[in-house]
């Protein structure tokens, strides 16, 4: 990273604490302490996975919600920051605190996790909003996808170091119950996010924004009010959120999926884990390669290569009937992974008025919650109907081709941004 400045290089880092989170705090560890602590309560498993779906919800429909009017508050200069660290605070200390919850106590477990949820995810706003800050327009695609690498990478070591104390408990070759060692996994997870933080919040600050007015929340609630009214001026910025919309449909759809296909397919627990783990190590160079091919291609046509890979994985998928079948998917799925998710969000970068840049992100955050509504329910519908979970997984192939459709109205932003910019940035 020695051509990157100091800014851009923190800016980096702090993808490792996201990825860290998502990974063993909503998909691997702690989903397994909830259930063990729900049955230590009386509950029974398919109550745990209820109250899981439910708690994810939650708190995703609840920074979702609050996003745009957050990102609006911190369009004014100084802003930006503050509202950082403050959801960067109460994430890192609820995810401490899920470490000290009793094992009976399932009810403290989910608020805790959906405060831990609303801290991580409202931070991850802002920390998006500052890849305008950090770098140039040039720059943006490499710098979100070796954002994206960084994250993988932190995430490899951190679960493995996670998993190693998960595993040693349960062989009784270290003397603590599986449950402490969820426990330290949780204060790792924390301090790990501490650590990754330190550097953005001492070297990255706010460029661009308003003057700071009096009476901020009600003129930010205008504002909002204003760009909404005025929608019509942001076409290529809808029409590209409507075609992410579809597009990262699929691909949330695919990652969220797969473990179920692979379990219809006879995969164990124990191998979708390893599986889980090489996928992410796989994506860690890829997402790299997208970032240097959008230098030679651009953005655009590498976010088209992604749809193209995630549109052959729909196909592929109904014509596997092996354990070594599903390892290939997997594989290919870790190839494009993070390239379409960095090059979606340095793309939509380089599309907002940088004034307006946390507002927009709010936007960004809401459909990129949001989609992953419509794709399982497809999933669902189409496997109940033909008995065949390969068949669910091939229907999502609609999504990335109307994604894909819809994307082609959006311009090639390096020779529109520009102009755009001047031409939408209405306050």
């Amino acid at each position: 990273m020695g051509k990157y400045n100091k800014a851009e290089r923190s800016w980096i880092l702090y993808d490792c604490t996201i990825s860290t989170y998502s990974m063993i705090i909503i998909t691997t560890i702690l989903p397994i302490y909830f259930r063990m602590v729900l049955e230590n309560s009386g509950g029974s498993p398919s109550m745990s996975t209820a109250y899981w779906g439910y708690s994810n919800s939650i708190g995703r429909l609840l920074i979702a919600i609050a996003a745009p009017i957050l990102g609006t508050i911190a369009d004014y200069k100084g802003y930006k920051m503050k509202f950082f660290q403050v959801f960067c605070v109460i994430g890192i200390i609820f995810t401490a605190l899920l470490g000290i919850v009793p094992e009976y106590s399932w009810i403290l477990l989910i608020v805790f996790f959906i405060i831990s949820t609303i801290g991580n995810s409202g931070s991850n706003i802002f920390y998006d909003a500052f890849l305008i800050d950090v770098t140039s327009k040039d720059k943006m695609d490499m710098l979100s996808s070796i954002g994206y690498a960084a994250g993988y990478l932190g995430n490899v070591v951190a679960f493995a170091i996670c998993m190693t104390i998960v595993i040693l408990a349960q062989l009784h070759i270290i003397p603590i119950s599986i449950a402490t060692a969820c426990k330290l996994c949780f204060v790792i997870t924390a301090v790990w996010c501490a650590i990754f933080a330190i550097p953005i919040v001492r070297n990255v600050k706010q460029v661009y924004g308003i003057e700071k007015e009096p009476a901020v929340l009600v003129n930010s609630f205008k504002r909002l009010a204003l760009t909404i009214k005025n929608i019509g001026m942001y076409k290529n910025i809808v029409v590209f959120l409507i075609a992410y919309f579809f597009f990262i449909d699929g691909v949330n759809t695919v990652i969220t999926m797969a473990t179920s296909y692979g379990a219809d397919l006879g995969i164990s627990s124990s191998s979708m884990l390893i599986i889980l783990l090489l996928t992410q190590i796989v994506a860690f160079p890829c997402a790299i390669i997208f970032g240097k091919l959008s230098e030679i291609f651009k953005g655009k046509t590498m976010l088209y290569v992604g749809i193209i890979i995630y549109s052959f994985i729909c196909i592929y998928a109904n014509f596997i009937h092996s354990a070594l079948g599903f390892w290939v998917l997997a594989m290919l799925v870790g190839t494009s992974q993070g390239g379409i998710q960095a090059l979606s969000r340095s793309y939509f970068g380089k599309l907002v008025p940088k004034n307006k840049n946390n507002e927009f992100f709010g936007f960004f955050n809401i459909f990129g919650r949001f989609a992953s509504i419509m794709g399982p329910l497809i999933v669902a519908i189409v496997t109940q109907i033909t008995g065949k979970s390969s068949n669910g997984l091939f229907s999502i192939l609609i999504l990335f081709i109307i994604g894909g459709f819809i994307l082609l109205k959006v311009p090639e932003v390096e020779k529109e941004s520009n102009e755009l910019l001047s031409a939408v940035d209405v306050e």
